[in-house]
């Protein structure tokens, strides 16, 4: 959505993309990275809920999303892993799960995430994106066949708090 289309009064919050790490994305979920096959299984593997359904596994494919967003969404059944394909570098706003119906705008936070390693959204994070500046992303997302149907509790921030984000660095 462009400045030009939003009504006078929204603001246009800037927020700064933080390069994502382990302790950084915590209270968020998990990143995980790229290890020896022979290792066995521990606590840096993502710890996956997928017990409510049938897990789906799948490539989407993306086009030109920019840097801006006033949707902010959760799923409260199930965890969910994005990660972009060949290398792509991608941002994903998050604000922590809880007991509220939509997020508080001083607790979004945005993560800059390389395209090494991909994110394990804990259940009920609320979550933006994947954004990314390139005119096309496919990304790699693992949840319930059904998540986007009985499971997706979205939060218009525009409508609710009169504001957009626009991501910058």
């Amino acid at each position: 959505m462009t400045a030009s289309i939003l009504s006078a009064a929204a603001a246009v919050q800037t927020v700064k993309a933080t390069p994502i790490t382990a302790q950084t994305f915590q209270p968020f979920g998990q990143v995980i990275y790229p290890q020896p096959d022979s290792k066995a299984f521990d606590l840096q593997d993502a710890q996956l809920q997928l017990q409510n359904g049938i897990p789906r596994f799948y490539i989407m494919q993306l086009h030109q999303r920019g840097r801006q967003f006033h949707h902010i969404t959760r799923h409260n059944a199930c965890t969910q892993c994005l990660g972009a394909l060949e290398g792509q570098t991608w941002f994903l706003g998050v604000a922590p799960a809880g007991d509220f119906p939509q997020p508080q705008l001083e607790n979004i936070q945005v993560f800059q995430i390389p395209g090494n390693c991909f994110v394990k959204l804990e259940v009920g994070t609320w979550h933006a994106g994947p954004y990314f500046d390139a005119s096309t992303v496919s990304f790699y997302n693992l949840e319930l066949s059904d998540t986007n149907v009985v499971d997706h509790t979205t939060c218009d921030l525009l409508q609710t708090y009169d504001t957009i984000f626009e991501i910058v660095g």
